[in-house]
């Protein structure tokens, strides 16, 4: 595998996890969003899924969002009959977010994402061994 492939393949991954990571603060910023209207649906949980992909020009394979879908998991509900979005029989649905299953999500890209700025730094650091043995 040549440098550029490297490369290639570590800035998908960075690009993939940037995203994962985005979508996880959205999720964790709307876990206490209610619906506003009676009986209305709270925020859903999103979730992003990736992809293996082949890069035409350098042959190497790369990650790609495939998709960022919405978990279909159930709802909480609670009982607020004072709340506007409380249905006829007072409860409230609460979003399907689990900040600790965000939490533990964002640690996981955050991972994933500093493995590859280390695999990337490895390159970069070969690349200049091999320039200092050129000299």
């Amino acid at each position: 595998m040549d440098l550029k492939t490297s490369l290639g393949i570590s800035a998908s991954g960075l690009r993939a996890q940037t995203l994962r990571m985005r979508v996880i603060a959205e999720n964790i910023a709307n876990q206490d969003s209610l619906a506003t209207t009676p009986g209305g649906d709270p925020y859903r949980r999103r979730v992003a899924s990736f992809r293996a992909e082949v890069d035409r020009a350098t042959g190497g394979m790369e990650v790609r969002v495939d998709r960022i879908q919405t978990d279909r998991s159930d709802f909480q509900s609670v009982y607020d009959p004072g709340h506007p979005a409380a249905n006829a029989e007072g409860y409230v649905l609460k979003p399907n977010v689990s900040g600790l299953v965000e939490m533990a999500d964002m640690k996981a890209a955050q991972r994933s994402y500093e493995a590859n700025l280390s695999a990337i730094e490895a390159a970069r650091s070969m690349t200049m061994r091999t320039i200092d043995l050129l000299k």
